[in-house]
Protein backbone atom coordinates (compact mmCIF):
# COMPACT_ATOMS: atom_id res chain seq x y z
CA UNK A 1 0.00 0.00 0.00
CA UNK A 2 1.31 3.42 -0.73
CA UNK A 3 2.05 5.94 1.71
CA UNK A 4 -0.36 8.17 0.50
CA UNK A 5 -3.26 5.61 1.06
CA UNK A 6 -2.15 4.55 4.13
CA UNK A 7 -2.15 8.04 5.57
CA UNK A 8 -5.66 8.54 4.54
CA UNK A 9 -6.90 5.62 6.02
CA UNK A 10 -5.45 6.42 9.49
CA UNK A 11 -6.56 10.04 9.23
CA UNK A 12 -9.72 9.03 8.27
CA UNK A 13 -9.89 6.31 10.97
CA UNK A 14 -8.58 8.59 13.83
CA UNK A 15 -11.46 11.21 12.31
CA UNK A 16 -13.64 8.25 12.56
CA UNK A 17 -13.00 7.38 16.15
CA UNK A 18 -13.43 10.82 17.60
CA UNK A 19 -16.32 11.27 15.84
CA UNK A 20 -17.88 8.22 17.34
CA UNK A 21 -16.40 8.97 20.90
CA UNK A 22 -18.83 12.98 20.75
CA UNK A 23 -21.66 10.73 19.27
CA UNK A 24 -21.67 8.08 21.61
CA UNK A 25 -21.01 10.78 24.39
CA UNK A 26 -23.77 12.92 23.01
CA UNK A 27 -26.12 10.13 22.98
CA UNK A 28 -25.46 8.85 26.47
CA UNK A 29 -25.96 12.15 28.38
CA UNK A 30 -28.66 13.10 26.35
CA UNK A 31 -30.35 9.73 27.09
CA UNK A 32 -29.27 10.57 30.90
CA UNK A 33 -30.72 13.78 30.81
CA UNK A 34 -33.96 12.59 29.59
CA UNK A 35 -34.33 9.88 32.18
CA UNK A 36 -33.61 12.74 34.83
CA UNK A 37 -36.58 14.71 33.41
CA UNK A 38 -39.12 11.69 32.97
CA UNK A 39 -38.50 11.03 36.26
CA UNK A 40 -38.94 13.94 37.95
CA UNK A 41 -42.27 14.50 35.99
CA UNK A 42 -43.64 11.10 37.57
CA UNK A 43 -41.64 12.23 40.98
CA UNK A 44 -44.31 15.33 40.63
CA UNK A 45 -47.38 13.50 39.63
CA UNK A 46 -46.67 10.66 42.26
CA UNK A 47 -46.38 13.45 45.07
CA UNK A 48 -49.70 15.01 43.73
CA UNK A 49 -51.86 11.83 44.37
CA UNK A 50 -50.00 11.35 47.39
CA UNK A 51 -51.26 14.63 48.69
CA UNK A 52 -54.94 14.02 47.36
CA UNK A 53 -55.08 10.40 48.64
CA UNK A 54 -53.79 11.85 52.17
CA UNK A 55 -56.11 14.61 52.38
CA UNK A 56 -59.02 13.08 51.66
CA UNK A 57 -58.09 9.89 53.23
CA UNK A 58 -58.79 6.39 51.81
CA UNK A 59 -62.18 5.95 51.17
CA UNK A 60 -64.42 5.23 47.84
CA UNK A 61 -64.93 9.01 47.33
CA UNK A 62 -61.25 9.54 47.45
CA UNK A 63 -60.60 6.56 44.75
CA UNK A 64 -63.49 8.65 42.29
CA UNK A 65 -61.39 11.68 42.52
CA UNK A 66 -58.14 10.61 41.92
CA UNK A 67 -59.56 8.36 39.26
CA UNK A 68 -61.44 11.25 37.82
CA UNK A 69 -58.02 13.47 37.29
CA UNK A 70 -55.98 10.69 36.70
CA UNK A 71 -58.36 10.28 33.55
CA UNK A 72 -58.74 13.91 32.78
CA UNK A 73 -54.55 14.08 32.73
CA UNK A 74 -54.33 11.02 30.97
CA UNK A 75 -52.88 12.91 28.02
CA UNK A 76 -50.08 14.46 29.74
CA UNK A 77 -48.46 10.72 30.19
CA UNK A 78 -48.80 8.15 28.04
CA UNK A 79 -49.47 4.95 28.99
CA UNK A 80 -49.94 6.01 32.65
CA UNK A 81 -50.62 3.97 35.42
CA UNK A 82 -50.71 4.72 39.17
CA UNK A 83 -50.90 3.03 42.15
CA UNK A 84 -51.21 2.91 46.03
CA UNK A 85 -50.07 1.06 48.61
CA UNK A 86 -50.79 1.63 51.97
CA UNK A 87 -47.73 1.07 55.16
CA UNK A 88 -49.00 -2.43 54.55
CA UNK A 89 -47.91 -2.61 51.43
CA UNK A 90 -51.57 -3.59 50.48
CA UNK A 91 -52.86 -1.59 47.32
CA UNK A 92 -55.80 1.07 48.24
CA UNK A 93 -55.86 2.96 44.85
CA UNK A 94 -54.59 1.76 40.98
CA UNK A 95 -55.11 3.45 38.13
CA UNK A 96 -54.12 2.25 34.50
CA UNK A 97 -55.11 3.67 30.76
CA UNK A 98 -57.36 1.87 28.04
CA UNK A 99 -55.62 -1.31 27.12
CA UNK A 100 -52.47 -1.21 29.84
CA UNK A 101 -52.10 -3.75 31.85
CA UNK A 102 -50.99 -3.06 35.47
CA UNK A 103 -47.87 -3.99 36.34
CA UNK A 104 -47.88 -3.83 40.28
CA UNK A 105 -44.43 -3.81 42.02
CA UNK A 106 -42.82 -6.21 44.00
CA UNK A 107 -42.45 -6.27 47.81
CA UNK A 108 -38.89 -5.77 47.61
CA UNK A 109 -38.97 -2.72 45.45
CA UNK A 110 -41.67 -1.00 48.19
CA UNK A 111 -39.53 -2.06 50.90
CA UNK A 112 -36.45 -0.38 48.79
CA UNK A 113 -38.51 2.70 48.45
CA UNK A 114 -39.51 3.12 51.88
CA UNK A 115 -36.11 2.57 52.91
CA UNK A 116 -34.52 5.09 49.57
CA UNK A 117 -37.72 7.45 49.62
CA UNK A 118 -38.13 6.60 46.49
CA UNK A 119 -37.07 4.12 43.89
CA UNK A 120 -37.14 4.19 39.80
CA UNK A 121 -36.51 1.41 37.64
CA UNK A 122 -38.29 0.07 33.87
CA UNK A 123 -40.11 -2.72 32.90
CA UNK A 124 -41.80 -2.93 29.12
CA UNK A 125 -40.33 0.09 27.37
CA UNK A 126 -42.11 2.03 30.52
CA UNK A 127 -40.00 3.86 33.33
CA UNK A 128 -41.71 3.48 36.68
CA UNK A 129 -41.29 5.39 40.10
CA UNK A 130 -41.93 3.56 43.66
CA UNK A 131 -42.46 6.91 45.66
CA UNK A 132 -42.51 6.91 49.44
CA UNK A 133 -44.80 9.73 51.06
CA UNK A 134 -44.94 10.57 54.13
CA UNK A 135 -46.81 13.35 56.26
CA UNK A 136 -48.88 13.50 59.68
CA UNK A 137 -51.59 11.44 58.40
CA UNK A 138 -50.07 9.30 56.27
CA UNK A 139 -47.56 6.66 55.24
CA UNK A 140 -48.10 5.44 51.83
CA UNK A 141 -46.05 4.34 48.68
CA UNK A 142 -47.33 5.89 45.45
CA UNK A 143 -46.43 4.06 42.00
CA UNK A 144 -46.48 5.93 39.09
CA UNK A 145 -45.71 4.55 35.55
CA UNK A 146 -45.83 5.99 32.05
CA UNK A 147 -44.17 5.99 28.42
CA UNK A 148 -42.17 9.23 27.76
CA UNK A 149 -42.93 9.04 24.03
CA UNK A 150 -41.59 12.48 23.56
CA UNK A 151 -38.25 11.76 24.66
CA UNK A 152 -37.68 7.92 23.10
CA UNK A 153 -38.79 10.32 19.89
CA UNK A 154 -35.71 13.21 20.37
CA UNK A 155 -33.28 10.36 21.15
CA UNK A 156 -34.32 8.71 17.64
CA UNK A 157 -34.15 11.56 15.76
CA UNK A 158 -30.89 12.52 17.63
CA UNK A 159 -29.57 9.23 17.08
CA UNK A 160 -30.71 9.43 13.19
CA UNK A 161 -28.81 12.81 13.14
CA UNK A 162 -25.28 11.52 14.95
CA UNK A 163 -25.09 8.81 12.30
CA UNK A 164 -25.65 11.40 8.84
CA UNK A 165 -23.04 13.30 10.34
CA UNK A 166 -20.71 10.28 11.25
CA UNK A 167 -21.01 9.08 7.72
CA UNK A 168 -20.87 12.63 6.49
CA UNK A 169 -17.89 13.35 8.44
CA UNK A 170 -15.95 10.24 7.28
CA UNK A 171 -16.59 10.77 3.78
CA UNK A 172 -15.53 14.09 4.83
CA UNK A 173 -12.00 13.09 6.32
CA UNK A 174 -11.39 10.57 3.31
CA UNK A 175 -11.37 13.61 0.68
CA UNK A 176 -9.59 15.57 2.78
CA UNK A 177 -7.10 12.89 4.12
CA UNK A 178 -6.33 12.18 0.19
CA UNK A 179 -5.92 16.13 -0.39
CA UNK A 180 -3.36 16.31 2.94
CA UNK A 181 -1.44 13.12 2.04
CA UNK A 182 -1.19 14.55 -1.93
CA UNK A 183 0.34 17.47 -0.54
CA UNK A 184 2.55 16.11 2.07
CA UNK A 185 3.84 13.04 -0.53
CA UNK A 186 4.31 15.53 -2.76
CA UNK A 187 8.02 16.48 -1.80
CA UNK A 188 8.86 12.69 -1.24
CA UNK A 189 7.39 12.31 -4.68
CA UNK A 190 9.75 14.59 -5.76
CA UNK A 191 12.74 13.69 -4.06
CA UNK A 192 12.30 9.70 -5.50
CA UNK A 193 12.15 11.27 -9.23
CA UNK A 194 15.76 13.99 -8.15
CA UNK A 195 17.18 10.37 -6.81
CA UNK A 196 15.92 8.37 -10.26
CA UNK A 197 18.02 11.14 -12.10
CA UNK A 198 21.31 10.18 -10.35
CA UNK A 199 24.04 8.10 -12.16
CA UNK A 200 27.64 7.63 -11.11
CA UNK A 201 28.32 9.63 -14.04
CA UNK A 202 25.89 12.72 -12.63
CA UNK A 203 26.36 12.86 -8.93
CA UNK A 204 26.53 16.73 -9.03
CA UNK A 205 22.83 16.85 -9.70
CA UNK A 206 21.64 17.41 -6.45
CA UNK A 207 17.63 16.75 -4.73
CA UNK A 208 15.28 20.20 -4.51
CA UNK A 209 15.16 20.19 -0.45
CA UNK A 210 12.98 23.13 -0.84
CA UNK A 211 12.35 26.22 1.79
CA UNK A 212 10.56 24.54 4.65
CA UNK A 213 12.40 23.56 7.69
CA UNK A 214 11.15 20.08 8.19
CA UNK A 215 12.22 15.91 8.08
CA UNK A 216 11.62 16.22 4.63
CA UNK A 217 14.34 19.32 4.03
CA UNK A 218 16.92 17.33 6.35
CA UNK A 219 16.49 14.20 4.59
CA UNK A 220 16.98 16.13 0.89
CA UNK A 221 20.38 17.76 2.43
CA UNK A 222 21.32 14.45 4.25
CA UNK A 223 21.24 12.67 0.49
CA UNK A 224 23.40 15.87 -1.09
CA UNK A 225 25.72 15.40 1.77
CA UNK A 226 25.89 12.04 1.00
CA UNK A 227 26.39 12.81 -3.04
CA UNK A 228 28.81 15.43 -2.11
CA UNK A 229 30.97 12.29 -0.57
CA UNK A 230 30.36 10.36 -2.73
CA UNK A 231 31.52 12.34 -5.95
CA UNK A 232 34.69 13.15 -3.95
CA UNK A 233 35.13 9.33 -3.03
CA UNK A 234 34.79 8.67 -7.01
CA UNK A 235 36.61 11.62 -8.01
CA UNK A 236 39.83 10.55 -5.56
CA UNK A 237 39.40 7.00 -6.67
CA UNK A 238 39.60 8.01 -10.22
CA UNK A 239 42.90 10.02 -9.61
CA UNK A 240 44.11 7.04 -7.51
CA UNK A 241 43.72 4.44 -10.49
CA UNK A 242 44.91 6.82 -12.74
CA UNK A 243 48.12 7.36 -10.48
CA UNK A 244 48.57 3.75 -9.95
CA UNK A 245 48.33 2.78 -13.24
CA UNK A 246 51.11 5.50 -14.26
CA UNK A 247 53.32 4.88 -11.60
CA UNK A 248 52.83 1.00 -12.56
CA UNK A 249 53.10 1.30 -16.24
CA UNK A 250 56.38 3.91 -15.77
CA UNK A 251 58.38 0.39 -14.64
CA UNK A 252 57.04 -2.03 -17.13
CA UNK A 253 57.46 0.39 -20.16
CA UNK A 254 61.67 1.02 -18.60
CA UNK A 255 61.41 -2.82 -18.29
CA UNK A 256 59.97 -3.26 -21.82
CA UNK A 257 62.51 -0.90 -23.69
CA UNK A 258 65.46 -1.98 -22.04
CA UNK A 259 64.42 -6.07 -22.85
CA UNK A 260 63.87 -5.03 -27.15
CA UNK A 261 66.56 -2.97 -27.33
CA UNK A 262 68.92 -5.76 -25.38
CA UNK A 263 67.55 -7.91 -27.59
CA UNK A 264 67.83 -6.59 -31.08
CA UNK A 265 71.61 -7.66 -31.13
CA UNK A 266 74.29 -9.88 -29.48
CA UNK A 267 75.34 -8.34 -26.18
CA UNK A 268 78.55 -8.91 -23.67
CA UNK A 269 78.55 -10.23 -20.62
CA UNK A 270 79.15 -7.01 -19.17
CA UNK A 271 76.07 -5.22 -21.03
CA UNK A 272 73.58 -8.30 -20.01
CA UNK A 273 74.66 -7.86 -16.67
CA UNK A 274 74.13 -4.42 -16.45
CA UNK A 275 70.17 -4.51 -18.04
CA UNK A 276 69.64 -7.35 -15.33
CA UNK A 277 70.47 -4.98 -12.98
CA UNK A 278 68.25 -2.18 -14.41
CA UNK A 279 65.79 -4.55 -14.91
CA UNK A 280 66.37 -5.70 -11.23
CA UNK A 281 65.80 -2.15 -9.94
CA UNK A 282 62.94 -1.48 -11.54
CA UNK A 283 60.92 -4.60 -10.56
CA UNK A 284 61.95 -3.70 -6.95
CA UNK A 285 60.55 -0.45 -7.53
CA UNK A 286 57.06 -1.77 -8.98
CA UNK A 287 57.12 -4.52 -6.17
CA UNK A 288 57.30 -2.13 -3.42
CA UNK A 289 54.66 -0.09 -5.31
CA UNK A 290 52.54 -3.01 -5.08
CA UNK A 291 53.59 -3.30 -1.36
CA UNK A 292 52.07 0.09 -0.82
CA UNK A 293 48.88 -0.28 -2.97
CA UNK A 294 48.25 -3.20 -1.33
CA UNK A 295 48.43 -1.62 2.24
CA UNK A 296 46.04 1.21 1.73
CA UNK A 297 44.11 -1.50 0.12
CA UNK A 298 44.06 -3.23 3.84
CA UNK A 299 43.11 -0.26 5.77
CA UNK A 300 39.84 -0.26 4.05
CA UNK A 301 39.05 -3.85 5.35
CA UNK A 302 38.74 -2.75 9.20
CA UNK A 303 36.96 -5.71 10.02
CA UNK A 304 39.88 -8.15 8.40
CA UNK A 305 42.37 -6.52 10.70
CA UNK A 306 43.76 -8.30 13.75
CA UNK A 307 43.35 -5.82 17.16
CA UNK A 308 45.59 -6.03 20.40
CA UNK A 309 46.91 -3.75 23.10
CA UNK A 310 50.03 -1.69 21.70
CA UNK A 311 52.74 -0.28 23.43
CA UNK A 312 53.74 3.23 21.21
CA UNK A 313 56.79 3.50 23.00
CA UNK A 314 58.14 0.03 21.78
CA UNK A 315 56.77 0.39 18.41
CA UNK A 316 58.71 3.68 18.18
CA UNK A 317 61.86 1.88 19.45
CA UNK A 318 61.64 -0.21 16.59
CA UNK A 319 61.05 2.25 13.99
CA UNK A 320 64.00 4.10 14.58
CA UNK A 321 66.05 1.16 14.55
CA UNK A 322 64.57 0.49 11.32
CA UNK A 323 64.80 3.82 9.48
CA UNK A 324 68.52 4.27 10.43
CA UNK A 325 69.09 1.11 8.72
CA UNK A 326 68.28 2.91 5.33
CA UNK A 327 71.01 4.88 5.03
CA UNK A 328 74.03 5.91 6.98
CA UNK A 329 72.85 9.71 7.04
CA UNK A 330 69.54 8.59 8.43
CA UNK A 331 69.15 9.64 12.37
CA UNK A 332 66.19 9.37 13.96
CA UNK A 333 66.27 11.57 18.15
CA UNK A 334 63.54 10.25 20.11
CA UNK A 335 62.23 11.95 23.07
CA UNK A 336 59.54 10.28 25.58
CA UNK A 337 57.86 12.31 28.46
CA UNK A 338 56.47 10.85 31.62
CA UNK A 339 55.03 8.23 31.94
CA UNK A 340 51.19 8.27 33.62
CA UNK A 341 50.79 6.22 36.59
CA UNK A 342 48.08 3.94 35.38
CA UNK A 343 48.97 1.81 32.48
CA UNK A 344 45.78 2.06 30.04
CA UNK A 345 46.84 5.60 29.82
CA UNK A 346 50.63 5.02 27.82
CA UNK A 347 48.74 1.72 25.77
CA UNK A 348 46.72 2.19 22.68
CA UNK A 349 44.07 -0.26 21.25
CA UNK A 350 45.27 -0.99 17.65
CA UNK A 351 47.06 -2.97 14.68
CA UNK A 352 50.78 -3.17 16.01
CA UNK A 353 51.90 -3.98 11.88
CA UNK A 354 49.61 -0.93 10.68
CA UNK A 355 50.30 1.64 13.18
CA UNK A 356 54.13 0.36 12.66
CA UNK A 357 54.13 0.77 9.15
CA UNK A 358 52.37 4.63 9.25
CA UNK A 359 54.83 5.43 12.18
CA UNK A 360 57.80 4.00 10.15
CA UNK A 361 56.33 6.22 6.75
CA UNK A 362 56.49 9.75 8.82
CA UNK A 363 59.91 8.91 10.10
CA UNK A 364 61.37 7.99 7.20
CA UNK A 365 59.96 10.89 5.08
CA UNK A 366 61.31 13.03 8.12
CA UNK A 367 64.64 12.03 7.72
CA UNK A 368 64.31 11.80 3.90
CA UNK A 369 63.30 15.59 3.28
CA UNK A 370 65.51 17.17 6.83
CA UNK A 371 68.49 19.00 5.14
CA UNK A 372 70.14 17.36 7.28
CA UNK A 373 68.67 13.95 7.31
CA UNK A 374 67.64 14.14 11.40
CA UNK A 375 64.04 13.98 12.91
CA UNK A 376 63.23 14.43 16.57
CA UNK A 377 60.27 12.30 17.47
CA UNK A 378 58.19 13.32 20.68
CA UNK A 379 56.08 10.74 22.80
CA UNK A 380 53.79 12.51 24.89
CA UNK A 381 50.48 11.76 27.32
CA UNK A 382 48.08 14.20 27.76
CA UNK A 383 44.14 14.20 28.84
CA UNK A 384 44.42 10.47 28.14
CA UNK A 385 45.74 10.30 24.80
CA UNK A 386 49.11 9.30 23.26
CA UNK A 387 50.41 12.06 21.24
CA UNK A 388 53.81 11.24 19.04
CA UNK A 389 55.23 14.50 17.23
CA UNK A 390 57.75 14.18 14.72
CA UNK A 391 59.97 17.10 13.79
CA UNK A 392 62.89 17.92 11.11
CA UNK A 393 63.80 20.76 9.24
CA UNK A 394 63.45 20.70 5.54
CA UNK A 395 62.08 22.74 2.58
CA UNK A 396 58.54 23.74 4.77
CA UNK A 397 55.38 22.56 3.27
CA UNK A 398 53.11 25.33 2.05
CA UNK A 399 48.92 26.33 3.57
CA UNK A 400 48.20 24.75 -0.22
CA UNK A 401 49.99 21.71 0.11
CA UNK A 402 49.38 20.20 3.69
CA UNK A 403 45.75 20.23 2.35
CA UNK A 404 46.43 17.48 -0.16
CA UNK A 405 50.15 15.84 0.99
CA UNK A 406 47.70 12.71 2.56
CA UNK A 407 46.00 12.21 -0.71
CA UNK A 408 47.24 8.95 -2.95
CA UNK A 409 50.34 10.05 -5.03
CA UNK A 410 50.47 13.40 -4.20
CA UNK A 411 53.80 15.29 -4.14
CA UNK A 412 54.88 18.83 -3.42
CA UNK A 413 57.42 20.48 -5.69
CA UNK A 414 60.37 20.18 -3.04
CA UNK A 415 59.76 16.65 -3.00
CA UNK A 416 59.71 15.96 -6.92
CA UNK A 417 63.26 15.29 -6.98
CA UNK A 418 63.24 12.81 -4.17
CA UNK A 419 62.46 9.10 -5.17
CA UNK A 420 59.08 7.97 -4.16
CA UNK A 421 55.38 7.02 -4.88
CA UNK A 422 53.79 10.01 -2.72
CA UNK A 423 51.95 6.51 -0.88
CA UNK A 424 53.52 7.14 2.74
CA UNK A 425 51.49 9.72 4.22
CA UNK A 426 48.25 8.59 2.42
CA UNK A 427 48.91 5.26 4.06
CA UNK A 428 50.00 6.80 7.17
CA UNK A 429 46.55 8.97 7.44
CA UNK A 430 44.09 6.24 6.76
CA UNK A 431 45.75 3.88 8.92
CA UNK A 432 45.46 6.67 12.07
CA UNK A 433 41.46 7.40 11.30
CA UNK A 434 41.32 3.60 11.47
CA UNK A 435 42.18 3.75 15.23
CA UNK A 436 39.91 6.59 15.63
CA UNK A 437 43.37 9.01 15.72
CA UNK A 438 44.01 12.07 13.99
CA UNK A 439 47.17 13.69 12.13
CA UNK A 440 48.28 16.81 11.45
CA UNK A 441 50.72 18.70 9.91
CA UNK A 442 52.27 22.56 11.01
CA UNK A 443 55.14 23.58 9.02
CA UNK A 444 57.54 26.84 8.87
CA UNK A 445 60.81 28.08 8.09
CA UNK A 446 61.80 28.98 11.64
CA UNK A 447 60.50 26.19 13.68
CA UNK A 448 60.15 23.43 11.22
CA UNK A 449 57.58 20.49 9.81
CA UNK A 450 55.56 18.93 12.58
CA UNK A 451 53.44 16.02 11.98
CA UNK A 452 51.46 15.60 15.27
CA UNK A 453 49.80 12.10 15.94
CA UNK A 454 46.97 12.16 18.44
CA UNK A 455 45.69 8.51 19.27
CA UNK A 456 42.81 7.68 21.80
CA UNK A 457 45.00 5.23 25.05
CA UNK A 458 42.98 2.40 26.65
CA UNK A 459 42.15 4.09 29.29
CA UNK A 460 39.93 6.62 27.31
CA UNK A 461 38.55 3.43 25.26
CA UNK A 462 37.97 1.67 29.12
CA UNK A 463 36.03 5.03 30.35
CA UNK A 464 33.61 5.23 27.27
CA UNK A 465 32.99 1.68 27.60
Amino acid sequence: MKIKFKITALFALLVTIILLVLSISVHYFTALQRTEAFKRRLKGRANNDGQLFSYFGDSDSTRAVLHAIDSASAFTLNEKSVAIFNYLDKPVYTYNVNNIDSLLPDKEILKQARLKHEVYYSSQKRDFLAYHYTDSRSRIIVVVAGYDIDGWARLKDLRDILLTCLFIGIAIALVVGYAFSLQLVKPIKQIISDVKDITSQNLTHHIHAGSTQDELNQLANTFNELLDRLQESFVIQRRFISNASHELSTPLTAISSQLEVTLQKERSGDEYKGVIQSVHEDVQQMQQLTKSLLEIAKTGTQGSIELSEVRIDELLLKVTADVQKNSDEYKVILQFGDFPDDERAFLVFGNSELLYSSLRNIADNGCKFSFDHHVMVNLMFENDNVIVQFKNFGEPITEDESEHIFQPFYRTQSATPIKGFGLGLALAKRIINMHKGNIKVQSAPDTGTVFTIVLPSLKAFAAKA
